[in-house]
């Protein structure tokens, strides 16, 4: 069963969207979005950091919502119109939908993207960012449709469309990988980390300066961490040295 939940405001928005995975957050999840990781997702959902509020740019993305819908529509023939509402799937129940439009008479939804001309080479020979097409398989799971179009305006100058097609054996794997990591979020335990994760590290962790902690069973990564320590300072001196040439 899939319910609807009228958005009467964007903070209701907001404090709905933050006790679920959102479509913009399903890429997070797959690993698939170079803005942002696994774990700063996770900080976010615990309150842990501020989610994004947006931007100038952002806000320039959403007054042209409407346009790109437009240019869609003249571009296919096709009817588009908006919903005012979340979806929630029982299928999916830590999941929710905020589609940008719904195709008239097509079983499918719409995704409208506006980009800057200096990402023209992301769009080129029918390609697009994998965390749109993430976000539109999320869409397709949550919604049950079998079609999901993504329609792009890059720099105010050119126009692009693609149709991309439900895809069930990558859904159930998305699927399954966004249940894992609302678990994380209801329970508390952190998800694993990368290199990019230490500032979220330190905010998640603020009091841990100082703190002893018992690492059995950590013996081989701390290994792996000493002896790749050792060889910085090795090529870190090799380094100086070559310099010392250079300045001679």
């Amino acid at each position: 069963m899939i319910k609807q939940i009228r958005r009467e405001s964007r903070e209701e928005w907001l404090a709905l969207r933050s006790r679920y995975i959102g479509g913009s957050d399903a890429a997070s999840v797959a690993m698939l979005n170079e803005f942002q990781s696994p774990y700063a997702l996770w900080c976010e959902k615990r309150g842990i950091t501020k989610p994004f509020e947006g931007n100038e740019r952002t806000r320039v993305g959403t007054y042209l919502e409407d346009y790109v819908a437009q240019r869609f529509e003249e571009e296919t023939g096709k009817k588009v119109r908006k919903s005012n509402f979340s979806f929630i799937n029982d299928d999916y129940p830590w999941a929710i939908a905020d589609v940008d439009r719904l195709i008239v008479g097509e079983d499918a939804i719409l995704e409208c993207k506006t980009t800057s001309e200096l990402n023209l080479k992301h769009y080129r020979d029918g390609d697009y960012p994998a965390r749109f097409y993430v976000q539109c398989q999320h869409y397709m799971a949550v919604l049950n449709k079998q079609t999901a179009y993504l329609a792009v305006l890059i720099g105010n100058k050119e126009f692009k469309w693609y149709t991309i097609p439900r895809n069930d054996a990558e859904i159930k794997a998305l699927m399954e990988a966004e249940e894992q990591f609302y678990q994380w979020m209801e329970s508390g335990e952190e998800p694993p980390a990368n290199p990019v994760d230490a500032e979220s590290i330190e905010l998640a962790h603020p009091t841990a300066n100082g703190t002893s902690i018992e690492l059995f069973g950590s013996q081989n990564i701390m290994r792996q961490f000493l002896e790749i320590k050792a060889r910085i300072a090795e090529l870190e001196k090799e380094a100086d040295g070559i310099a010392a040439v250079l300045k001679q």
